[in-house]
Parts: structure tokens; sequence; C-alpha cells
């Protein structure tokens, strides 16, 4: 590993780690693009780029949830109960993504992730505001069983795109009644079961996968996750802390921004990749279920 891309890893490790701990994204909308870029670079096999870019975000996802709960939790901040009701779901559908990726070409998830930050980025610029009931944290939460699908949705959609589950978990605690900063500090605490669901999916789908480079775990790369994580704990408690004295609102347009420049990277990609027609196409290896 030279030491540019030693300094770009732990760059992108930070920015990612300090995203999380501000707005319980788990820094995959982050990640994902820069991590393709790298490994672009670096020629690994194009069709196997995304997933492994996908699945490494996960790994990173893992330790970066830890820091930035801790963080959180001194604050009192996370809904321990809410987020028990959440996780069963979330770790069933967080196996399940990437194994719906798998079954995608690196164009089509590429479009999928493209997709997937533009839409982000929407929501966090024209996204409605909580409503009054977050001023006194009454809940109203549905029952047991639309909670467990509900996690599986942000579990499967997490796996599949390499994303910490923010972006669905937090507007849906708000809309539940859960104050903003105490929705981020959940989101966060939902974080480390997506991640670890993801990643040892992402290994085991990956493990027989032809054309890996060496040093990877399955779809995982590790030492680009070694690297980004060490940076990525040390920067998520500074996050957690700015979520909480920081003017987080225009921060977050800054974000979108960010978020929408990512898609449109994503979108040149898959363009490259395999161009319209054949985006969405099925790979050939038969699916496996162990």
């Amino acid at each position: 590993m030279t030491p540019t891309l030693l300094v770009l890893l732990l760059l992108m490790g930070a920015l990612g780690g300090f995203a999380a701990g501000m707005l319980g994204i788990g820094g995959g909308m982050i990640l994902v693009p820069f991590i393709t870029m790298v490994f672009s670079a670096l020629g690994f096999a194009p069709e196997a780029i995304i997933h492994m870019a996908v699945a490494t975000s996960l790994g990173v996802i893992m330790f970066t949830s830890l820091s930035s709960v801790r963080a959180h939790h001194a604050h009192g901040a996370v809904r321990w109960p809410v987020a028990a009701l959440l996780v069963p779901g979330i770790l069933l559908g967080a196996w399940c993504g990437p194994w719906i990726a798998k079954q995608l070409s690196s164009g089509g998830q590429a479009l999928v992730f493209a997709v997937f930050l533009s839409v982000s980025a929407s929501q966090i610029l024209f996204g409605k505001q909580a409503s009054t009931d977050t001023a006194t944290g009454a809940l109203h939460l549905p029952g047991k069983g639309t909670m467990f699908a509900t996690g599986m949705l942000i579990g499967v959609i997490s796996g599949l795109v390499g994303a910490g589950g923010g972006f669905l978990s937090v507007p849906f605690l708000m809309r539940r009644g859960v104050p903003i900063h105490q929705a981020v500090a959940t989101s966060a605490a939902l974080g480390f079961p997506i991640a670890l669901a993801g990643t040892l999916s992402n290994i085991y789908y990956g493990w027989q996968e032809p054309g890996l480079p060496p040093y990877a775990l399955g779809y995982v790369y590790v030492p680009a996750l070694a690297v980004m994580a060490l940076a990525s704990v040390t920067m998520a408690p500074l996050g957690a802390r700015a979520a909480h004295r920081l003017p987080v609102q225009t921060l977050k347009k800054v974000f979108a921004v960010m978020l929408y420049a990512l898609a449109a990277y994503m979108l040149y990609k898959a363009l490259a990749y395999y161009g319209w027609p054949a985006l969405l196409a099925h790979r050939v290896s038969p699916c496996e279920h162990g």
C-alpha cells in the first residue's frame, strides 16, 4: 500500500465516520462511491468493484457504528427499546441485501446506488420537517409485526447499497414521534446489526467468487477496511458531538449537494460498465442458499 493510498483511505474513513456520527447515516453513502474510485484505480476486476465497495463499506460501518453509538449513548439519546423492535427484521434483511446485489451486474448495482443517492439527497433537502410530536418525545409506534417488516426493509436496502440505514430509519423514527437527536442516535445503534449481518453475508456469497484480489475476504477487501475503520472510529464521536452543537440543517444541505455529485459519478460508472440496455442484467451464476 503506497503512502498516497494510505492517506486517501484515512481521509475517506474520517469523512465517513464524521458523517455517521453527525447524521446517523453509517457513512456508506459517502464511502461506497469513493471506494469504487479507489478500487477502479487499483485495477480490480470491473465485475467485482461495486460488490467489493459495498461490502467493504459495511465492514467499516461495523466499527464506526460502535464508536458513534457509544458517544450518543453518553448523551442519553439512544431509544434502546425502539431499536430492539427493529433489530430482528434488520438482521434478516441485511443478510438478504447482499444476495440480491449478487444477482445484479456491477453496472446494475451502480445504477441502484446512483438512484439511492439521489433520493437520499432529495430527502435531506426537501423532506418534511419533524411533526410537533417530536417536541415532547411522545411515541406512536406500530405493532411488532410492522416494526419487524420495517426493520427488514431497512436491512435489505442497507445491505444492498452498503449503508447504515439512517436514510430510512431517521425519517421513520421522527414520523413516529422520536426527536431528531434521538432519532439520529437510535439510527446509529441500528447501524451495527445492519453492518454485521451485511458483512457476514458478503463474505459468504463472495467466498468462491473468482478473480478477487489478494487479501479479500469474500467481497470484503481487508486492507482498505482496516485503514478506513481506524480513521472512522476516531471521527465518529466528533460527529456525534457536532450533532448536538452545530447547525445540523445547514450541514445537511452541504452534505446533500455532495450526495448529488456522488450520484452523478455512480451513474457515470453504470454507463461505463455496460450502457443502458444491460444495466440490470442478471449474473449467470446460480443462487446459492447454503
